[in-house]
């Protein structure tokens, strides 16, 4: 029987490799609107944040998300992302 490759992902707060499953996707779509994937399933471009809020602090301090979809963030933004990781947990 063969093993299944686990697929990988980094996470842009912490910066670890941890299997894709764990973490929740973040997504900007074509209409640029930026929000949280639960699902990982939505289409457009995609960026990995570990279940923590403390990893998507890190990565609004360091703006390692605006890095990874070329753009400006607003701050609401943001806080609807925390909102809805404090409510899935």
């Amino acid at each position: 029987m063969q093993m299944r490759k686990v697929p990988m992902r980094m996470c842009t707060g912490c910066g670890q490799m941890k299997p894709k499953r764990e973490l929740v996707r973040v997504v900007k779509s074509q209409d640029g609107e930026i929000a949280l994937d639960l699902t990982g399933k939505k289409a457009g471009r995609g960026a990995y944040v570990c279940r923590d809020i403390e990893c998507l602090q890190k990565a609004r301090k360091a703006r390692r998300l605006e890095k990874a979809f070329s753009c400006r963030i607003p701050d609401e933004v943001y806080d609807r992302m925390e909102e809805e990781l404090q409510s899935g947990e």
